[in-house]
């Protein structure tokens, strides 16, 4: 097969891929592994802003990664090209037909689509796996059907995330996963109460206001900044022992003085230690978080 065929002809999926998780993983997989075979570009087509924030214009819906982290996870786990449409009511009221020809087709150059029995798609998502079926043998391309038990593990984990998540589960979240949850943001100037006590944070700023932050509490971070891998505990909330404080986002890295303002990071989620709780005095907050210390350093160390 010659080389051309390859710089231009795609295999094939199509979803949403919030999370990126273990079940996704598997067909990522699948697609990256055909593509070996058949000599094709292993590419996936997703949607944003997520569907329901379109058609339901459900704006309270959190997703588990940002659009840049889903690509940087696609590409990760095998994925060449990707695909991101912009979801629109436009885009939602295209034809079955025009879909296909337009986009699979014409735009893609799809030779192969692995999807779900349960895949519908054009107009009112009038169209089924059947009618792809149909298109694949008017327009040349294969189709190969995920099954119903591999569907019911990318459907349900994804559910089950945002739930782990909401309750503070992070252990539980980074088992779907498949690695641990993380968050991207920039680092921003804050009160600078923690410097006052020993404890000086680094505040994260996340622009994307539909990403998902976990329950509050005191959390194991690992993060790595200019290729050092460094450890902390990360505070979700609104740090009632301080009056007037809007919910942030704070962290604290054990062995750490660099100065990161305006940085850019990503901090890795690996266990949770505790509720927030509201102290009667600064000394009292002090004297947790030496606690707080004591026993992430001893969750990192048992996880080694």
């Amino acid at each position: 097969m010659s080389s051309n065929h390859r710089r231009f002809s795609k295999i094939l999926t199509i979803g949403t891929f919030d999370g990126v998780h273990i079940g996704h993983q598997k067909i990522l997989k699948r697609i990256v592994n055909l593509s070996k075979e058949k000599d094709l570009i292993p590419s996936v087509l997703t949607f944003f802003p997520h569907p329901r924030m379109v058609l339901q214009q459900n704006h309270s819906i959190k997703l588990l990664n940002t659009i840049a982290e889903r690509r940087v996870l696609l590409e990760k786990f095998g994925v060449e090209l990707i695909c991101v449409k912009t979801f629109t009511r436009e885009f939602a009221n295209l034809s079955a037909r025009a879909y296909v020809k337009d986009i699979l087709v014409n735009e893609l150059n799809t030779k192969q689509v692995v999807i779900g029995y349960d895949h519908h798609f054009g107009k009112n998502r009038s169209a089924n796996i059947n009618d792809l079926k149909k298109f694949s043998e008017e327009f040349d391309f294969e189709i190969e059907e995920i099954s119903a038990e591999d569907i019911a593990e990318v459907t349900v984990s994804s559910t089950k995330i945002r739930n782990a998540l909401n309750n503070g589960n992070i252990s539980l979240a980074n088992t779907y996963l498949g690695y641990n949850y993380f968050l991207t943001g920039k680092v921003v100037s804050g009160q600078s109460i923690g410097r006052t006590i020993d404890f000086p944070t680094a505040n994260i700023y996340i622009e994307e206001d539909y990403k998902l932050i976990p329950k509050d509490g005191v959390y194991v971070v690992k993060s790595t900044i200019n290729e050092t891998l460094y450890y902390g505990m990360m505070n979700i909330g609104s740090n009632p022992t301080i009056k007037n404080k809007p919910r942030s986002i704070e962290i604290h890295f054990f062995d750490f003085e660099n100065d990161i303002y305006g940085k850019q990071i990503v901090i890795e989620l690996l266990t949770r230690l505790r509720d927030e709780h509201k102290f009667e005095t600064l000394e009292a907050l002090q004297e947790q978080l030496r606690l707080d210390r004591e026993n992430a350093l001893a969750y990192i160390k048992s996880a080694e």
